[in-house]
């Protein structure tokens, strides 16, 4: 499969600051690549150069087949962009407002028309179309600039902080929105600070540190590689009167007392069933056995703020 955004040794240098250094990732169409790390990391500048607004220093960048260098006409077109900080004309109305850019992506008036109306009801500001932008709270300011990003219907969409200042609801709508895109065959970089909303919705994380990649995956794969195996607790109703049934080191024992056990084991699909036998050999009465759940947020603070941690990292299941 050919990817649909590929980037190779992606490199972006400011006079002695190397701010990207040698990026190399793909995405697929129709999937949802989260694009994580600390602030000046170097986010912003990647999107840049993936948008054609600024140039790499070296490496290259492809979306859809066209050069991000040397067709960056044709890379706008293919592409939605909302940044950080959305700059709107405040002076205008909404519809004035989306007529402009319908005009620079070569839409017709009744088609700007049509789908700017389709998205204002989605979002649930279409009865504000009369207003001035200047009149929008912040929401739905943030909400009139995502709309403008995916006016044109995009092939692929690059969102920075796309829930930044929503309450939850309009939040909700948008992450809805992205999850309904990807399911339309649309392809997305998500660039956010919300990591319980990056694992929820990316298909594959990218973790970037001080302009290099350092770490790439699912967000199952990212728990397992740098959280070890899995947590398990079981948990009995009363304390046993006898030690723990032992399983010839089936089970790497985390914590132990008299009501619960906390373990790891690489065949849980063998190791529970075994244990819950156990257990009711001895007379034990099991209450629960969970899978304790494990943050994404728990990887990315290990690889952020330990210095050491700077793995190799490959992309080649997409090459």
């Amino acid at each position: 499969m050919v990817p649909l955004i590929e980037a190779v040794n992606l490199t972006k240098q400011f006079d002695s600051l190397t701010a990207v250094d040698g990026l190399t990732f793909n995405v697929n169409e129709g999937e949802i690549l989260a694009l994580l790390g600390p602030n000046g990391a170097g986010k912003t500048t990647t999107v840049r150069m993936l948008s054609s607004i600024l140039k790499p220093t070296s490496g290259y960048a492809r979306i859809a087949g066209y050069d991000v260098a040397q067709d960056p006409r044709t890379v706008r077109h293919i592409i939605g962009h909302l940044t950080e900080f959305p700059g709107l004309y405040l002076r205008m109305r909404p519809l004035e407002y989306l007529d402009f850019f319908g005009e620079l992506q070569h839409m017709s008036r009744a088609d700007t028309r049509r789908r700017a109306e389709e998205l204002m009801k989605h979002f649930e500001i279409w009865d504000a179309r009369e207003r001035r932008l200047g009149e929008y709270s912040k929401g739905m300011r943030q909400k009139m600039a995502l709309i403008r990003a995916m006016l044109h219907n995009p092939r692929v969409l690059f969102l920075d902080e796309p829930t930044s200042a929503m309450d939850p609801h309009s939040a909700k709508q948008v992450r809805d929105a992205i999850a309904s895109l990807r399911g339309s065959g649309h392809t997305i970089i998500l660039c956010t600070h919300n990591l319980s909303e990056a694992e929820t919705l990316a298909d594959n994380i990218t973790i970037i540190r001080r302009g290099k990649l350092i770490a790439y995956g699912t967000p199952i794969e990212l728990k397992q590689e740098f959280l070890g195996l899995p947590l398990w607790q079981v948990q009995l109703t009363k304390p046993l009167t006898q030690p723990w049934p032992s399983l010839n080191g089936n089970l790497q024992i985390e914590s132990q007392d008299g009501l619960t056990s906390t373990f790891r084991t690489n065949c849980p699909e063998t190791a529970n069933p075994m244990l819950l036998n156990r257990l009711h050999e001895i007379g034990a009465d099991v209450l629960a056995l969970r899978e304790l759940p494990r943050s994404l947020e728990e990887v990315y603070l290990k690889l952020v703020e330990d210095s050491s941690l700077t793995p190799p990292v490959t992309t080649d299941k997409h090459l």
